[in-house]
């Protein structure tokens, strides 16, 4: 499955791993549907690494899943940060904090 988040700089595919990832796209997903990353910015853009979004207030403070709660991280062995725009959920820095936040690699 995928999506297309529309910037202003033009259009991302983002390809989804429903399968693996069952709890994170399902809340991707209906945050993508509900409207919830109309207006976000990108607020964190670390040059080589990454470019983060998914927060409404831009600050990158912000954010919660369609439960109004953390999730638990969904790690697979087959999905991995190994190129180039590769999404993945951001969290702040502990396991288990996913809310809405995510990120898109750069190399």
């Amino acid at each position: 499955m995928s999506v297309t988040l529309h910037t202003d700089l033009g259009d991302i595919k983002i390809e989804l791993f429903c399968e693996a990832v069952p709890k994170t796209c399902e809340n991707f997903l209906a945050l993508c549907a509900s409207g919830y990353y109309n207006d976000c910015i990108f607020h964190r853009n670390i040059k080589g690494f990454i470019v983060q979004t998914g927060d409404p207030s831009g600050t990158g403070k912000g954010g919660t899943s369609i439960w109004g709660r953390k999730f638990e991280d969904e790690f697979q062995e087959t999905l991995k940060h190994s190129g180039r725009g590769i999404i993945s959920m951001a969290n702040s820095g502990h396991s288990d904090t996913n809310g809405s936040q995510f990120f898109i690699t750069y190399a």
